[in-house]
């Protein structure tokens, strides 16, 4: 429907529905979505992702919430679709900021709870369980849910009720007609949310440029019980410890073989220890063992469940591949299963790992093609994708979750099945679509970013701070120290030159001694006419004089730090 501006600025002034990403879109990883109506905001997931080599000393980076804290009296609840770290990593350092009640399934929720405690933050938060039955009131807005399936276990889409009319946000899916969980996708609540009518979907996009479906994970299940049952010595196998399914079909292979299984890894540990509480895993008694016992069962009987499939330097993997995980080691002989795909962008760690691994003797049996079948992506592909917009039907689609390139291929993809081009939103993080009288349109923003983690610290390491890391790490730092008389200014000691990741002193004394000689004179110069000397000219002179310098003799740039001390 055409509008225009005059018309679009009247509907947005009076807008009620109004959807939005905070993180998600034009990325992989840090989801999170916004659902409002009126007074009333829901969000929609909490996730994190890793910084790249750029940010460096950075631990995680989760969304900029400078919308919500603007508008917390009107956030009525976050709504956790599954329990992946890309859609819960950042709901500890959010809550801290924010606190508002927490919708989730058992599964999800037992995971949050651990990333709560280990913040201080457990008994000061609000956990509501729901599942694909329940029906939750939001303000002016309710909710229900249909179950999907996933890599992990306990995923919901959810189904906003407005006024407006109905918005459906899929989470993470895709259609498994055979689940090794049992949950099977809840295709008749899909279809009947589309015979009502669906205002809006939201769909991931992960694998919109993936053609034909994603297969089952039973097919995993399978190459894994040849894999451990061909093995002659001990099995060492790693995958996502979330999923839990995977996980599952390695215990049933072990136990065919009549093995023993123990984990290595916290996370593998704390997934486990939670699907096995609720049901989603189930480890015949007396087959678990401690991992200090690793080394007293009989090879051959001897299974291990590791973290470290995408090549992490400090996982239980990596560490056994370069035999420095203690109480545990890889020995000639060993079979080693990586059960998963690298992640665009760790293919480098990953293949690191696997080299070592052969180095050290072991039989390694990894990549995720036809040839070892060991993995299978949790995520729609286009036929999948195709089947969900069929089932829901609606008049405006967002496609979310996925780069721009994945965003696209799903536009062109609803395009294919009816939904109309001008009813098709590719947004960015923070633009606005407002639908008001089954109009939408999208023409404002709100604040959006990325905010990063180091540490304790949240949102406080900034642009300075990484230019100044990234400064020391590619150019070192000189550090020129002089102590100066409070009575008269004259040099008492100095200056002596400190150099880190610059030169080694030992080996360029000429080179140290000239910039010493050249930061004294530049002491000297500016006390000649007697007048009291600022500090901060004194520094910005020792700096401009000795960097002059060390850039002449060796085209670097170091960061130089003058420190003066008055006495």
């Amino acid at each position: 429907m055409l509008t225009t501006m005059d018309d679009r600025n009247e509907i947005i002034m009076e807008s009620k529905l109004s959807i939005c990403a905070l993180g998600g879109v034009h990325e992989i990883g840090k989801n999170m979505y916004v659902v409002q109506y009126g007074e009333d905001i829901v969000v929609i997931d909490g996730g994190s992702k890793f910084p790249d080599e750029s940010l460096l000393g950075i631990d995680l980076i989760i969304p900029d919430i400078t919308y919500l804290l603007q508008n917390k009296d009107k956030v009525v609840g976050m709504i956790v679709t599954h329990g992946h770290e890309d859609h819960i990593g950042g709901i500890p350092y959010l809550l801290k900021q924010l606190n508002m009640r927490i919708f989730g399934t058992a599964f999800t929720l037992g995971l949050i709870k651990g990333k709560l405690k280990e913040n201080g933050l457990l008994d000061q938060s609000e956990l509501v369980p729901i599942d694909g039955d329940s029906r939750i009131e939001l303000g002016s807005m309710s909710a229900t849910f249909f179950r999907t399936n996933h890599s992990i276990p306990d995923c919901l889409g959810i189904a906003f009720e407005t006024p407006e009319g109905t918005v459906v946000h899929t989470g993470d899916f895709k259609f498994d007609l055979t689940p090794v969980g049992g949950q099977y996708p809840d295709i008749h609540k899909m279809a009947a949310l589309g015979e009502r009518g669906v205002l809006a979907l939201l769909s991931e996009s992960t694998n919109a440029e993936r053609p034909g479906f994603t297969p089952s994970e039973r097919v995993v299940g399978k190459h894994i019980e040849e894999a451990i049952v061909s093995a002659k010595n001990r099995v060492f196998i790693s995958t996502f410890a979330s999923n839990v399914h995977r996980l599952q079909q390695v215990v049933d292979a072990a136990y065919l073989t009549n093995r023993k299984i123990a984990l290595l890894g916290r996370s593998m540990v704390n997934v486990v220890a939670v699907a096995t509480e609720l049901g989603h895993l189930h480890i015949p008694e007396g087959m678990l063992v401690d991992a200090a016992a690793i080394s007293q069962v009989e090879r051959s009987r001897m299974a291990v469940l590791c973290t470290g499939s995408q090549g992490e330097s400090m996982a239980a993997l990596a560490r056994l591949a370069s035999a420095s995980y203690r109480g545990a080691e890889i020995l000639p002989g060993d079979t080693v299963i990586l059960a998963s795909s690298p992640i665009p962008g760790n293919e480098r760690a990953v293949s690191s790992v696997v080299d070592n691994l052969f180095q050290l003797g072991a039989h390694v049996i990894y990549g995720s093609g036809a040839s070892t079948g060991l993995h299978v992506s949790g995520h729609a592909s286009q036929e999948e994708l195709k089947l969900m917009l069929t089932l829901m039907k609606p008049t405006y689609f967002i496609p979310i979750h996925g780069e721009y390139r994945m965003l696209l291929q799903h536009k062109h993809l609803a395009e294919s099945v009816g939904v109309k081009s001008d009813n098709i939103f590719i947004v960015n993080n923070g633009d606005v679509v407002d639908i008001q009288g089954q109009v939408a349109v999208q023409t404002r923003k709100v604040p959006v970013g990325n905010t990063l983690v180091d540490g304790f610290g949240i949102g406080d390491v900034g642009h300075i701070v990484l230019r100044d890391r990234k400064h020391l790490a590619e150019d070192g730092i000189i550090v020129i120290v002089v102590t100066l008389s409070k009575a008269d200014g004259s040099i008492l000691s100095g200056p002596d030159i400190i150099s880190r990741g610059f030169v080694y002193i030992r080996e360029a004394e000429g080179l140290i001694e000239a910039a010493n000689k050249l930061a004294l004179a530049a002491i000297e110069n500016l006390h000649e006419d007697g007048k009291p000397v600022k500090w901060t000219m004194m520094k910005q002179k020792i700096k401009e004089a000795v960097g002059k310098f060390v850039y002449a003799q060796t085209k670097r740039r170091p960061m130089i730090l003058p420190i003066v001390i008055e006495v």
